[in-house]
């Protein structure tokens, strides 16, 4: 498919078949994360795949929390999870964050974390960014250091292939201007 095709298609599933993700596949799709542009190429991420069926399911138990109206429920359905880490800057990004008096890190994770999700619906996956899970949870589920940080959590799957729900986006004119605010 066509960049602007993949774009379209590509959206928030919420709810995966039981078949397992081919290893090869998810490679591929960690390589799309890996290779995407950071800044002062800090590449300021770690990504923890979560296959193994006992590991997900402890996992998806800390994403879904059924006191704050079930929200991630989807989780429990989902066979694979990228868990997206915070990493240490490179000394140039650090120089540039004292200058600048901006942390780069979300900004360069959000970009390879949709790497992740377009490289997925290429492969015929859907995915879901997740940010609402209980951090401590899985750092000991999945031996993070205390001192690193969760900043988002990827489901990832098969998922009964439709067609995309109809985006509901602001009108471009809401949106954008040219040469003034």
């Amino acid at each position: 498919m066509d960049f602007f095709e993949l774009v379209n298609r590509r959206e928030s599933v919420r709810g995966y078949l039981d078949k397992p993700v081919e290893r090869e596949k998810i490679e591929k799709i960690i390589e799309a994360g890996r290779v995407a542009p950071s800044a002062c190429n800090a590449q300021p991420w770690k990504f923890v795949v979560v296959n193994d069926k006992a590991i997900v399911s402890q996992v998806a138990r800390k994403l879904y929390d059924p006191l704050i109206s079930g929200i991630n429920k989807f989780a429990l359905t989902s066979p694979v999870f990228i868990v997206v880490v915070a990493e240490s800057r490179n000394l140039a990004s650090k120089m540039g964050k004292l200058v600048k008096k901006k942390d780069y890190t979300n900004i360069d994770i959000g970009g390879a974390c949709e790497n992740i999700c377009l490289a997925a619906t290429e492969l015929g996956l859907g995915t879901c960014i997740m940010g609402w899970f209980k951090e401590k949870g899985i750092k000991n589920i999945l031996s993070i250091p205390s001192n690193k940080e969760v900043t988002l959590v990827i489901s990832l799957g098969y998922y009964e292939d439709k067609e995309p729900r109809k985006k509901v986006r602001k009108d471009i004119k809401e949106i954008m201007s040219y040469n003034n605010y």
